[in-house]
């Protein structure tokens, strides 16, 4: 029997890395997933691969009306919505003073807007069924998990972008958390230090994703990734299933009292030890 039985969760931009390690985590602890990402051939590889019950709602979450969108499918497969992860997001980086209006604004609109949209839209399916329970004397926990960075935290060069969206994101998740505590739905953040990922992988020419039509470069240079071992006392970077788990833990039961917070899933790296 899984502590997740029975509960259906959503987590955007799952198909690969972090997004799918939340996934199948939740999954394998008896949640039902709706697995979404831009790639929706990699969003149905990634449905069949996991072990667990799963549905797919592909799309750019960016484009209007994406995000309802999105909150219906689950609906609509399961009749239900406990769990909210937004995860989705990827980095266009640059030194602000060379940075384009467009540059700055994606970020906002992928690492801010999106989580937001989702939220407003998941709001009637975490918020009603908790006041019928309220007036029955029940408590049942709803989860809301955001994704942000230390680079939101504590702000990076070259990510002016990425790190207001980010820092953006801990500000709607401590608003969300004082507005829907009373409904027992714990909302709470994670801030990412360094995890092995595409968005962490070598910067090369081969390490890019497709846009709107447009090639967006991920990864950063090779001369920061050697300096992990020296910022992070663990040694190393964190892998997917690593930053899962924290993801997972404010998903689950043990998490009911935890609320408003950024849980630092970090290695211990100096840059992201404060909030």
């Amino acid at each position: 029997m899984g502590v997740l039985d029975g509960r259906v969760a959503i987590v955007t931009g799952s198909a690969r890395g972090i997004g799918r390690a939340t996934a199948q985590l939740l999954c394998e602890h008896g949640a039902s997933v709706l697995i979404n990402d831009l790639d929706g051939d990699l969003a149905e590889q990634t449905a069949a691969q996991i072990a667990g019950e799963t549905a797919v709602h592909a799309g750019d979450l960016t484009a209007p009306g994406a995000c309802d969108a999105l909150v219906g499918a689950a609906i609509d497969a399961w009749g239900r919505l406990d769990i909210v992860v937004n995860n989705a997001g990827y980095t266009i980086d640059g030194m602000a003073h060379k940075m384009t209006d467009e540059q700055f604004q994606r970020m906002l609109d992928i690492h801010t807007v999106v989580p937001f949209r989702v939220c407003r839209a998941a709001a009637p399916h975490l918020r009603e069924p908790a006041k019928k329970e309220r007036e029955e004397g029940v408590e049942v926990f709803r989860k809301v998990v955001n994704v942000s960075s230390t680079s939101g935290t504590m702000g990076n060069a070259g990510q002016a972008n990425y790190a207001a969206g980010k820092a953006a994101v801990v500000g709607l998740t401590k608003t969300l958390a004082k507005e829907w505590g009373q409904f027992k739905i714990n909302v709470n953040a994670v801030a990412f230090g360094f995890i092995d990922t595409r968005l962490t992988a070598a910067k090369d020419e081969k390490n890019t994703m497709q846009i709107a039509g447009e090639t967006v470069q991920l990864g950063i240079p090779e001369q920061l990734r050697g300096m992990s071992s020296m910022v992070i006392p663990l040694g190393r970077p964190g892998t997917p299933e690593e930053a899962a788990g924290g993801v997972f833990f404010l998903c689950s039961p043990w998490s009911n009292f935890v609320h408003g917070q950024t849980l630092n899933i970090t290695g211990g790296q100096w840059t992201g030890m404060t909030t």
